[in-house]
């Protein structure tokens, strides 16, 4: 269990889950058509492009967007020398150009890179975790964040955002077409029933199926950044014993709205009656365990 091998396991599961969203808006437009018939062509491409607008505008602003909505304030290498130097080591391993760095006055330990590309990211740091993490510690939030700028995971985020949204749209139209109408379209369809209920139950489930996959994405790349934070370091115990402080820590972020929770670390709201299904991060017990295995082929 090196990191080269989590790193591969983690990429083509992304691969597969984002290929079962593809699925997922598949079977939506085939139950669309089956119950409601050729009207209902016209919903998946507007649908879409909502979920385009909508997604990618705030992707192409989102470093702009994290700040606002986290209180991050932009800050200079001569406000904290020693944290540049780190972000400087991690960028020269990784080959990444040097972020902007933020820090966000907070007592709860946490961090979040986010940009659009790898000429515009950001990696942000709360006062907390400055306050109670050492080198070591420090460097492996660090790599972890950069890791995430080197996978492009607000681009994945983004398409899987989008994806889900689409879908969300699409049912929403389609339920309400159901109730103003649309069993007239139904009934001249003269469908098997059977397949009409079938095709109902994709469109009232499709919208939970696809949070799910969003989720299941999500946890993947935090998987990911993990691995490849190993790749940047060569020492898991660094981001290992970083993991170990933020397990300990009761303490949450004041910012912790849902649009934002997969950014963090530590998802702020992992420990409230979440359902791991729902969760964007992995356990961290379980990423812990991860980690110490490739500590022991060190």
């Amino acid at each position: 269990m090196n990191f080269r091998t989590q790193q591969a396991a983690n990429r083509r599961k992304t691969i597969g889950l984002l290929i079962g969203m593809g699925v997922l808006v598949w079977l939506v437009a085939l139950a669309a058509l089956t119950y409601f018939g050729q009207s209902t062509t016209a919903i998946v491409p507007i649908a879409v492009g909502i979920a385009l607008v909508s997604v990618w505008g705030s992707y192409y602003g989102s470093d702009k967007l994290v700040l606002t909505m986290t209180g991050a304030k932009l800050i200079q290498e001569s406000d904290n020398p020693k944290l540049f130097g780190l972000i400087q080591e991690i960028t020269i391993a990784s080959g990444l150009p040097m972020p902007k760095v933020a820090i966000v006055i907070d007592s709860a330990p946490n961090a979040f890179a986010t940009g659009r590309n790898q000429d515009h990211a950001l990696i942000a740091f709360t006062t907390g975790i400055l306050d109670v993490m050492d080198r070591d510690q420090l460097q492996g939030v660090i790599a972890h964040e950069l890791a995430h700028v080197a996978n492009r995971d607000t681009l994945v985020s983004a398409v899987a955002a989008t994806t889900a949204g689409a879908i969300a749209i699409v049912s929403d139209m389609l339920m309400r077409m159901m109730w103003f109408g649309g069993g007239r379209d139904r009934d001249r369809n003269n469908g098997n029933p059977l397949l009409l209920l079938f095709s109902l139950l994709i469109l009232i489930l499709a919208p939970i199926a696809a949070v799910l996959l969003k989720s299941a994405i999500s946890r993947k790349r935090e998987s990911l950044a993990d691995a490849t934070a190993v790749a940047f370091t060569r020492n898991p115990a660094g981001l290992r014993s970083a993991l170990e402080v933020l397990e300990r820590d009761s303490t949450v972020v004041h910012q912790k709205s849902n649009s934002i929770a997969h950014i963090w670390i530590e998802s702020p709201l992992d420990g409230k009656a979440v359902s791991k299904m729902f969760s964007t991060h992995p356990p961290i017990a379980e990423r812990i365990a991860v980690l110490k295995a490739m500590e022991s082929l060190n």
